[in-house]
């Protein structure tokens, strides 16, 4: 009886607990899910705001539209700006184009334009086309420029062309030169010629050298050849050597064929070698098997 006394009194406490719990008002907002409002978040809950809050968002609305128009966004809604507001913003819409304008972008309105700005507009424009230009830019549009700007962009091209000219290269336009510039360019062009044969170039022209010239080109590939010739290389041609040149040459050879022989290498050749080579050729063999039978007897 008392197990069951107990039993009910439990009971009786849950439900009075429960009635409490029902009839207790519900909790405020949270101060977070205001401040998510504000902020036009989508996980924002207007139906928990009370109308101060509602207010607050509200304002906070239209200052992120006002900004979203100010910066040209595509969330702007013009609707719902203010005169001051829709006034501040077509002045700022208004400074965006004129800027694009001034840079040259094609973004650019000119329909926007002041009649004072569109002025501005086209000198910044027309000093632009002026820049490119002078830069031989093929997007130079010269009936745009004036009679002083076409002299400056002729004179500016004619010395590019003559710098072209000067170094050979193959955009060069020989016809545009003056007879001054046409001679100044023969003459680099056969320096460049003389400097090709010194080097051997196949590009050479030995039909544009001069008599001086081509003695200095003659002087320069026997040098190179005696050259070849002392260092043994293959490309020696012993039939243009002179004959002090020639002896040379093989006193050159005739050393490096003892020095061959004394290291044991296979371009030895025995026959070319005097009875005192031959000793000193013997004593390198002799002192190298000395040395190796040494490091064998160390050996353990």
């Amino acid at each position: 009886m008392r197990v069951q006394f107990v039993i009910l009194l439990g009971l009786v406490s849950g439900l009075a607990a429960i009635g409490q719990q029902r009839s207790a008002p519900q909790a405020a907002p949270s101060e977070n899910n205001l401040q998510t409002c504000e902020k036009g978040l989508s996980s924002c809950d207007i139906s928990a705001l009370s109308p101060q809050e509602l207010k607050r968002v509200s304002e906070a609305s239209q200052k992120r539209n006002k900004e979203y128009c100010l910066n040209g966004s595509t969330l702007c809604d013009p609707t719902r700006l203010d005169s001051t507001g829709a006034k501040e913003v077509a002045a700022e819409r208004y400074r965006r184009n004129l800027s694009k304008c001034q840079n040259g972008s094609a973004n650019c309105n000119p329909l926007m334009l002041e009649k004072k700005d569109a002025a501005s507009v086209q000198a910044a424009a027309a000093e632009r086309n002026f820049d490119r230009c002078l830069s031989g830019s093929p997007t130079c549009n010269p009936t745009q420029l004036t009679p002083a700007q076409m002299q400056n962009v002729q004179a500016t091209a004619a010395r590019r062309n003559l710098d072209r000219c000067l170094g050979g290269s193959s955009s060069c336009d020989p016809l545009r030169l003056s007879a001054s510039e046409l001679a100044s360019v023969r003459i680099a062009a056969l320096r460049r010629n003389r400097d090709r044969c010194l080097d051997l170039s196949p590009t050479c022209d030995p039909l544009a050298l001069t008599a001086d010239e081509a003695k200095d080109v003659r002087a320069e590939l026997q040098r190179r050849n005696l050259s070849a010739c002392q260092n043994g290389l293959a490309n020696c041609d012993p039939l243009e050597l002179k004959e002090a040149d020639l002896s040379a040459a093989r006193g050159a050879f005739h050393k490096r064929n003892v020095e061959s022989c004394e290291r044991g290498l296979p371009s030895c050749d025995p026959s070319l070698l005097t009875g005192p080579e031959m000793a000193s050729v013997t004593m390198a063999f002799q002192q190298r098997r000395n040395r190796l039978s040494r490091l064998q007897q160390t050996k353990p």
